[in-house]
């Protein structure tokens, strides 16, 4: 006869046994949206943090990637793209995010270091082997018949850097002519060169197929890990990188995207991924993949493979991404202008 002790004890048993099992492993997905020429860097990196997260939680994380042009990508989450995490080209494009769909805070590029920034990069040319239309700055690609490969601005995150890069080049090189306003010639300038544009990609790989595939253009103006990335992939003695006089700090920024993660549950996860960016094996993978590292111990370490630069910044010559996107960029502003003359 089974008694009322022994089926209590059997009770007390099985909640022992189930609660010393360890919980089940989680399996999760997160949704990285990120711009074009990432792709090689988020393949290695997210390999990277699923081990490590799967040593750290036990849990099983799939990470999915979308890429395309920056300004696509941003209105592409704006418009329903439920991206866990952003990883665009430059700080504007989140904050579109956020302004326009509220789906992150508007302060959220404090919450991260350096402006929520892991790594830097900037703007080079990519040239032909040989050189053989000797370009070596700005003012070579506004010479008649030089043909510059450039993605679209309204789209391409780094197109809007080869933009501001060579608008701030015109500034500087140019400050001497007092005929015309500094902003007036660099107007005149940046439209000299985009009517040496045959084709706008809408981003920045378009663009580099369009050149060493397809064989458009003397000049790629390009992304420097992209420019890296083209000689690695089709040989050094197929193409070389120019590095002009000046170019731009370029700055690409990372968030979390709070309204979706909350709906998706992935909050942790997505968080951690962010952060691991910034520690040594993330940083490691970033500049094998030729961005430039912001840990100092990485940075020294292939200090050899950057050239050195001089760099202006988007704040100190544009006055931050705000006002360069609405001066240059919005409808009707100074690119849409520049366009119409050279179309």
């Amino acid at each position: 006869m089974i008694t009322r002790t022994y089926i209590s004890s059997m009770i007390i048993l099985f909640v022992t046994v189930v609660l010393a099992q360890p919980a089940a492993a989680k399996k999760i997905t997160l949704l990285n949206v990120s711009y074009d020429p990432t792709r090689e860097l988020y393949e290695e990196y997210n390999a990277a943090f699923a081990r490590y997260w799967e040593v750290k939680t036990g849990d099983k994380v799939t990470i999915k990637q979308s890429h395309g042009g920056s300004g696509k990508q941003g209105r592409a989450v704006i418009d329903g793209l439920e991206a866990d995490v952003v990883t665009l080209a430059l700080a504007y494009d989140i904050d579109a995010i956020s302004e326009k769909a509220n789906l992150l805070p508007k302060n959220w590029q404090t919450r991260l270091p350096n402006n929520s920034s892991p790594y830097t990069s900037t703007i080079v040319f990519l040239v032909h082997k040989g050189n053989p239309r000797n370009i070596k700055d700005w003012d070579d690609l506004i010479k008649p018949g030089i043909a510059v490969i450039t993605p679209n601005p309204k789209t391409s995150g780094g197109a809007r850097w080869n933009y501001l890069a060579a608008w701030a080049y015109a500034l500087k090189h140019y400050k001497t002519d007092t005929s015309q306003s500094p902003e007036q010639r660099a107007q005149e300038f940046v439209t000299k060169l985009f009517k040496n544009v045959p084709v706008l990609d809408s981003g920045a790989r378009g663009s580099t197929t369009t050149f060493v595939q397809r064989g458009i253009g003397d000049v790629l103006l390009a992304w420097e890990n992209e420019a890296f990335l083209a000689i690695n992939e089709l040989g050094k003695d197929k193409f070389e990188i120019v590095v002009p006089s000046l170019s731009i700090l370029a700055e690409p920024p990372v968030a979390l995207v709070d309204k979706v993660v909350d709906r998706h549950g992935t909050r942790a996860v997505a968080q951690a991924y962010l952060e691991y960016l910034y520690t040594e094996e993330g940083q490691e993978i970033a500049a094998r993949h030729y961005y430039r590292p912001r840990l100092e111990s990485v940075a020294k370490k292939h200090e050899q493979q950057f050239p050195k630069v001089n760099l202006v910044t988007i704040d100190d010559a544009f006055d931050g991404w705000q006002k360069a996107q609405k001066t240059h960029f919005a409808d009707k502003g100074i690119f849409d202008q520049i366009y119409q003359q050279t179309r």
